[in-house]
């Protein structure tokens, strides 16, 4: 222990006398004492710059390569290649102006390192050059805000008439999904009327939601437009469909929506991808409570004879659940159930 100070104390004592000798000799440089103000180490400084610069560089396009390999795949929606393109052009001004300027900054140091006998040349503006440095940003800037309002006007656009239409509610931990029915249209839904069964707060009274049918997993069909009308029940969830590069906050109190055309079902996914065990997946990315991980939801896509199959193969809630709808009607059982027949 006594040895392990004794060296501690020696290599401190030596930091110091490195210290007290360094601002001893930048003293006599400041006042001119001495003849020869640029030392080897200056000229191994400013070579490390530009060396540096290389390393940098070369490690980031080294690793891009191996990143490449986690990226998600070619979105699976009509949007999300218009959204994808956008983002690797915006990746694209984003790198060229992060080379340029770098080079610019590891390259002057070396340039310009201090020589005996330079002497520094300062002016207090340049006219052209801050121009040029305002109106290119700008420019840019303008084209690249102009094509994103553009993509976001489509993705945000009111559904067509004949997109499937489906409700997704978020709760904590699940999703719970409810499509229209024979009538492709969901019915309303009321927070006063959830309940142990009724768990998403279905609205009886309304015809619309006596064909309604609850699953247990999102089927969506290729080629043909999705409407997911989004809600939550309890506090902000968010739903996430990366593959289809869709992205939007569960409100509670407020619907949102999100329209979307699916391009790829999930077996073409699985020779794309070469894995027979991919699927697609629903998740939260709202952080929401302790089990927030668990919000997954398992999603496929199938041809449209396939969805339009299983689709008028589907039970209405309503009549698995006879004793919920005469509640909500008011009515005997048997006599919700011939309503419901309706």
């Amino acid at each position: 222990m006594t040895t392990a100070l004794f060296l501690l104390g020696g290599f401190l004592l030596l930091a110091v006398f490195v210290l007290v000798y360094r601002i001893i000799v930048l003293v006599s440089i400041a006042k001119g004492d001495s003849e020869k103000k640029a030392s080897t180490s200056n000229k191994i400084n400013a070579l490390l710059f530009p060396v540096s610069f290389v390393g940098m560089f070369g490690l980031i396009f080294w690793y891009s390569g191996i990143a490449k390999e986690d990226l998600l795949p070619e979105a699976s929606s009509l949007h999300g290649v218009k959204t994808d393109e956008l983002f690797w052009i915006t990746i694209a001004v984003i790198m060229v102006a992060f080379f340029a300027t770098h080079l610019l900054l590891f390259f002057f140091p070396y340039k310009y390192q201090y020589k005996e006998g330079r002497k520094a040349l300062f002016f207090p503006e340049n006219d052209k050059l801050e121009l040029v440095w305002t109106v290119i940003p700008a420019l840019v800037m303008t084209v690249l805000v102009f094509s994103g309002w553009r993509v976001w006007s489509d993705i945000t656009s009111p559904a067509p008439d004949e997109a499937v239409e489906i409700e997704v509610m978020g709760k904590q931990f699940n999703w719970q999904l409810r499509y229209g029915g024979k009538d492709g249209k969901v019915g309303r839904h009321d927070f006063l009327k959830i309940d142990a069964t009724n768990s998403m707060g279905v609205d009886f009274t309304d015809p619309k939601s006596l064909d309604d049918f609850i699953p247990g997993k999102l089927i969506l069909p290729k080629g043909r437009p999705v409407n997911l009308k989004i809600r939550s029940r309890d506090v902000i969830h968010s739903v996430f469909l990366p593959h289809f590069r869709v992205k939007m906050d569960a409100v509670p109190g407020m619907q949102t929506n999100f329209c979307f055309t699916p391009t790829k079902t999930t077996e073409e996914m699985r020779v794309e991808t070469n894995n027979p065990n991919f699927n697609y997946e629903m998740a939260c990315t709202e952080i929401c409570g302790s089990s927030h991980f668990a919000m997954k939801l398992a999603v496929e896509v199938l041809e449209p004879e396939e969805f339009d199959k299983w689709y008028s193969e589907q039970e209405p809630w309503a009549s698995k659940n006879p004793d919920v709808l005469a509640k909500a009607l008011g009515q005997p059982e048997e006599l919700a159930q011939v309503e419901e027949k309706k």
